[in-house]
């Protein structure tokens, strides 16, 4: 027959299991689903830890923009402060947001909170403790490549800190290796080319975002595509997979040409530099 203290430590184990499976899945949740009927791209709520990669470091600024966007629509009148979590060294080496870069993105720099840690141990339990904050809309945490104290057990925390809290977490993540982890949505993100000023087609115009959906819940294809930054936020560019918006290919040519200086010249003179291509 057990022992009394070995039957309250099964009692007390079962009562935990129990408790377990009757809090919900958090594939389950409604609102984690990622696929739309139109293909365009999806408002995220909050209470998601997302890994944003980007194959360069020199796409850092890429992929803040993106993380910065999505912590934007995040803000509330109860969740006033967005979190930016950065490694001592690297804010020597990378530099930290502008302020009135902020101000243009609509994203006002008084709610962001600016934290650089000395190693990234202490960078993790920062995001970890911040994550019961209430008042934090989302945590932007720059990770980079493969840290050694970023585990799969510490993502797994991490993880469901943000699913519990309600919190957002954000890891800016670099190069094309990948390592298990239990991050709710998985983002492989380049820079794309910017959209046109109307009265000047050369200027560059708003911020565009190429992006493709690795890994998250309710996936029933491959989802991928390409962002412009507006007033209201993100928007999808329809159709850009057929050429519509992005410049059209060209021909390759057989032998040498000059590059022109301009897209203005006259045809007078673009004739003479393909004469004078011609003689050489």
């Amino acid at each position: 027959m057990p022992a009394p203290d070995h039957q309250q430590r099964l009692a007390a184990l079962r009562d935990t299991i129990a408790d377990i499976e009757r809090k919900p899945a958090l594939a389950e949740t409604p609102d984690r689903s990622l696929d739309t009927n139109d293909g365009s791209f999806p408002r995220l709520s909050g209470g998601l830890m997302q890994e944003i990669f980007t194959d360069a470091l020199r796409n850092g600024g890429a992929s803040l923009g993106f993380a910065l966007g999505q912590a934007k629509t995040l803000l509330t009148a109860k969740r006033m402060a967005v979190l930016y979590l950065q490694l001592e060294k690297d804010g020597q080496t990378f530099g930290l947001p502008y302020g009135p870069g902020l101000k243009s993105f609509g994203f006002d720099p008084d709610q962001l909170i600016l934290v650089r840690a000395n190693d990234m141990r202490d960078l993790l339990w920062v995001a970890e403790e911040a994550l019961a904050c209430r008042a934090v809309a989302g945590i932007v945490a720059d990770i980079g490549a493969h840290p050694e104290p970023l585990d799969f057990t510490a993502s797994r925390r991490l993880s469901l800190r943000t699913a519990e809290s309600g919190t957002s977490l954000f890891l800016l993540r670099y190069g094309t290796e990948r390592q298990a982890s239990a991050a709710h949505v998985r983002w492989r993100l380049s820079p794309h080319r910017s959209g046109r000023r109307p009265f000047d087609e050369r200027a560059p115009g708003a911020a565009r975002w190429r992006l493709e959906l690795e890994k998250g819940i309710a996936i029933r294809r491959n989802m991928d595509w390409v962002l412009e930054w507006t007033e209201n936020g993100f928007n999808s560019l329809p159709d850009w997979k057929d050429g519509l918006s992005r410049p059209a290919a060209r021909p390759p040519v057989s032998r040498p040409h000059p590059a022109f200086l301009a897209n203005g010249l006259s045809q007078a003179a673009r004739s003479r530099s393909q004469a004078t291509a011609g003689a050489l």
